[in-house]
């Protein structure tokens, strides 16, 4: 079980597909769940770099979003930091959701390693 007031941070959109099954995933199993929808409240800078430096740029970059494909993003090369500034300036193509548990990340509908969290006790 969940230490009382440790919470899963959910960063993803309500109209997301992914986002609403980890919520889903989440309530089911009685976690604490603080969601940030994107929609309303854009993604902090220094959230996005904690995602970025555990994960890395090109992990949080839906390359299957409509947003990508309209960018032509598939035939540009990007660093990581020109990989962030293009997430920042549309959120669009986050890989969704972005989930986090105090020093655990995850990008997109990652329920092995939430169950792997929930197994270890991290959660």
């Amino acid at each position: 079980m969940p230490e009382p007031g440790r919470s899963v941070q959910i960063f993803g959109t309500d109209r997301d597909q992914a986002t609403r099954a980890a919520v889903r995933f989440f309530k089911e199993r009685r976690i604490a769940i603080h969601q940030v929808d994107l929609a309303r409240k854009p993604i902090a800078r220094g959230e996005l770099r904690r995602f970025v430096e555990r994960l890395g740029a090109r992990a949080l970059l839906d390359e299957g979003s409509k947003a990508y494909r309209d960018g032509g993003l598939a035939y540009v090369r990007m660093d990581d930091d020109e990989i962030v500034e293009r997430l920042l300036a549309t959120p669009a193509l986050l890989r969704l959701p972005l989930v986090r548990f105090g020093d655990d990340v995850a990008a997109g509908r990652d329920e092995p390693t939430w169950k792997g969290w929930l197994a270890r006790g991290s959660v």
